[in-house]
């Protein structure tokens, strides 16, 4: 069980029952509603890659932390929280600034601010202008964007990175985009990649 501080979990506790409320209202819309109102809805994660990626990035002690695709900012929690634990910061992107500004208040309420640099804007463009190398990243943004970022990434990258991409199984409308990232993954030659049957699907890439 991860022990974390108070206001953080207050945090998550909330996002948890946003997450709920959704659930719920997604089941009386039809698809056609769904996919016009998307925008609105968290669409994380979830918990069990939560604290997978919590865990990993912990153990993996990584200081530098890019999240290609904060949304509403549940996954910057979790991310966060390893950061501050490392001593190190999560670079996350976000081209709405509305999710931006919902998320950057949910990391004051947790007290983690401090840990998270926020940079709204197109993220082919905040990946290419960035200055840093990394040695974590979370991709989950729209699949087609996908294959652009991780070209524009992979030369940023510290060996012994971990790149972790996220809905390589559901939905099933994105499947080709996923397959076409793990298949890029493997082409390079350069990481130990696995599926793990969490959550949506999580494609685990360890830099060799």
């Amino acid at each position: 069980m991860i022990k974390i501080d108070n206001k953080i979990e207050n945090v998550l506790a909330e996002y948890h029952q946003r997450i709920e409320a959704e659930d719920i209202l997604v089941q009386t819309l039809s698809h056609e509603e769904r996919n016009q109102r998307l925008n609105e809805f968290l669409l994380p994660v979830g918990e069990e890659v939560g604290m997978f990626i919590n865990n990993l990035a912990k153990s993996a002690n990584s200081n530098t932390i890019l999240e290609i695709g904060t949304s509403y900012g549940y996954s910057t929690i979790w991310l966060a929280e390893a950061a501050k634990a490392n001593g190190g910061k999560v670079i996350t992107l976000e081209i709405s600034p509305e999710k931006a500004a919902y998320a950057r208040q949910k990391a004051e309420d947790a007290g983690l601010a401090e840990f998270i640099d926020f940079r709204v804007g197109d993220a082919i463009e905040s990946i290419t202008n960035a200055t840093e190398t990394f040695d974590f990243v979370l991709v989950d943004v729209w699949k087609e964007l996908y294959l652009p970022c991780f070209d524009l990434f992979f030369p940023k990258l510290k060996t012994g990175a971990w790149v972790l991409a996220d809905n390589m199984i559901f939905p099933p409308h994105s499947l080709p985009e996923a397959i076409a990232y793990r298949n890029r993954i493997r082409e390079t030659n350069a990481f130990d990649t696995v599926l793990m049957p969490i959550g949506s699907g999580i494609e685990v890439s360890f830099l060799k």
